[in-house]
């Protein structure tokens, strides 16, 4: 998804869909001891059924509320200097049989031939941690561009065009 409306989608996500779960981690890398660790360790793993997940930004960074108590903080060191994309979204589908189904790029998000998504995950890597949140069902996308042709396209959420940016 595009870059430049990164905050603003997080908002709208938070604002009109039901988060379910949110889970951050770091994306590994050399521990105290020396060694080097492919895996991250986990920072936050928490159920939100009857809580409420939000998120405020300010000068020290990008911090994850649940219940108005913070849960994590990103200082945003990377965030200005990342190119590309904000965050990823994708959804968890599965089949009749209760398989799941794993796509690759170029697949058109709508095509009726898929089933229909259980929920959708928004994801992010930020300050070299991995944030993803997950929402009941689709969250509904947009073609926004191409990030390379034929194969990469920009998906953006689609929202009515009344809402203000707050970026």
């Amino acid at each position: 998804m595009p870059r430049d409306s990164y905050f603003n989608d997080l908002r709208y996500c938070l604002d009109n869909y039901l988060a379910e779960h949110i889970f951050i981690r770091d994306c590994g890398g050399y521990r105290e001891n020396g060694r080097y660790d492919p895996v991250g360790k986990t920072k936050v793993s928490l159920e939100l059924q009857g809580k409420l997940l939000n998120f405020s930004k300010d000068l020290t960074g990008l911090h994850i509320l649940v219940n108005s108590e913070e849960v994590f903080n990103f200082p945003l060191e990377d965030y200005g200097t990342r190119q590309g994309v904000g965050f990823h979204l994708a959804y968890e589908r599965f089949e009749l049989s209760g398989r799941m189904v794993m796509l690759t790029h170029g697949i058109n998000p709508y095509d009726q031939n898929l089933p229909e998504p259980r929920s959708s995950i928004l994801g992010s890597i930020i300050d070299n941690h991995l944030m993803k949140i997950y929402f009941k069902g689709r969250i509904g996308l947009k073609f926004h561009s191409w990030y390379k042709k034929p194969h990469w396209r920009l998906w953006a959420i689609e929202k009515p065009e009344n809402i203000p940016s707050n970026e």
